[in-house]
């Protein structure tokens, strides 16, 4: 049975034959990932009766104490906090934060404005919400500079002795902007310390997992954070996320998240052990099928005439991949058609609305088996010029080609594009 007509098909073929060097690429990043992970599981000697459940409190529940080792040792940090109960990367995010911030102290974000769902965790002195502004904890941002690099000069007359923790966004959110390398990240870290050695460095590592060799915490960042139903839960964990770093900062988040006492040592995982487990062997390779795919669909757009960001021969450090389009109803059509590819929900047509912790309407794309499981293909975008997606995700490369296909078909039979404009 033929799905797609036969020229859209051919051009798949010249985007694939294009695009062939970069996916060798993106092969040897998943290999080495994917033997640091073994070595993690084996240097932990983890079995299966690491997987066993436990309930009420949780004490002594090896399983769990092993999987916060492991990841520790895959993220090159002295500790790790890996929960099930952290109920999205935002919480994640907002735990480590009041984990380690004081009333008193500032947080000084130095890579512009960060995601829309932490600016209620950020808030305003005395909106009564409970937000780190309404505990006293004093909040900067540094906007980047015009060239998207950190604009230092800027940043140096923003630290004081009130600043406490300096937060990086790796990801792109829902910015034109380039993402950041772990190479880049590293740099920061080197000349904040240089300007305020004692000052925490923290990253928000959502959908930057596993799409390089390396992560924040091996380049000298202090403590990071990301949620499991993205990159590392490798499209089994079914909620959670963690937190990774210094020991002592980590203790601290632990102490947020349950009680001052009572730390990391509770907390029943209430049978989630052995997905979190198996997602985080996976991880490497289901994040390599997402880059793929998301090497292809640049590739694919950008050849319709469309601008892209990252364009699809540059290195990659997650999962997203922007698509500009040049109105809201072709944004929606694309959004639309991601959606008609799914396995989940495939009969859905998501329109924009006004979703909490967003600050414009917003059209979401998440036929996924796991609710807002982004490491599974997706695409979203706030209703706003310039009328940018977000696409992220994709379990297997093939189904990213099928969504990238079926969007575009979509767009085909709206008059938006055609295919003898391909170049």
């Amino acid at each position: 049975m033929t799905i797609f007509t036969e020229a859209l098909l051919q051009a798949k073929e010249q985007v694939e034959e294009m695009i062939a060097g970069r996916l060798r690429e993106v092969e040897r990043i998943v290999e080495a990932n994917q033997w640091k992970v073994i070595r993690a599981f084996q240097r932990r000697q983890v079995s299966d009766f690491h997987f066993a459940g436990s309930t009420g409190y949780g004490y002594n529940d090896r399983g769990r104490e092993i999987l916060d080792e492991v990841y520790a040792d895959v993220f090159g940090a002295e500790a790790a906090l890996v929960r099930p109960h952290f109920a999205s990367g935002t919480h994640t995010i907002a735990t480590a934060l009041f984990g380690v911030l004081r009333p008193g102290d500032d947080l000084l974000y130095i890579t512009g404005r960060p995601y829309d769902t932490l600016h209620k965790v950020i808030g305003k002195p005395g909106d009564g919400t409970g937000s780190l502004q309404d505990f006293g904890i004093g909040y900067g941002e540094v906007p980047l500079h015009p060239t998207g690099e950190v604009d230092w000069a800027e940043v140096e007359r923003s630290v004081s002795g009130r600043t406490k923790v300096i937060g990086i966004q790796r990801s792109r959110g829902y910015d034109w902007r380039s993402s950041f390398t772990v190479e880049q990240i590293g740099e920061m870290a080197r000349r904040v310390k240089a300007i305020k050695p004692d000052a925490i460095v923290f990253v928000d590592n959502c959908y930057g997992e596993f799409t390089e060799v390396q992560e924040p915490t091996e380049a000298g960042v202090d403590l990071m954070a990301g949620s499991l139903i993205k990159n590392p839960g490798g499209g089994l964990a079914e909620t959670g996320g963690y937190i990774a770093g210094r020991r002592d900062l980590v203790d601290l988040a632990a102490c947020r998240l349950t009680a001052p006492g009572i730390g990391s040592d509770v907390g029943a995982m209430l049978g989630t052990t052995r997905s979190i487990y198996q997602g985080l062997f996976l991880a490497p390779t289901l994040v390599g099928q997402a880059v793929k795919g998301s090497v292809f669909a640049a590739a694919m757009f950008e050849r319709l005439g469309f601008t892209t960001r990252p364009r699809w021969d540059e290195g990659r450090t997650d999962l997203i991949q922007a698509i500009q389009f040049t109105s809201a109803e072709h944004l929606i059509q694309f959004v639309q058609g991601i959606q008609k590819a799914a396995a989940v929900d495939a009969h859905v047509v998501p329109e924009p609305w006004d979703m909490p912790g967003y600050e414009h309407p917003v059209i979401m794309a998440a036929g996924t088996f796991i609710q807002g499981g982004s490491l599974e293909l997706s695409a979203d975008a706030p209703i706003r010029a310039p009328y940018i997606a977000y696409m992220q995700g994709g379990l297997t490369y093939a189904h990213v080609k099928f969504g990238v296909l079926t969007a575009v078909e979509a767009m085909i039979k709206k008059g938006i594009v055609k295919l003898s404009n391909i170049s």
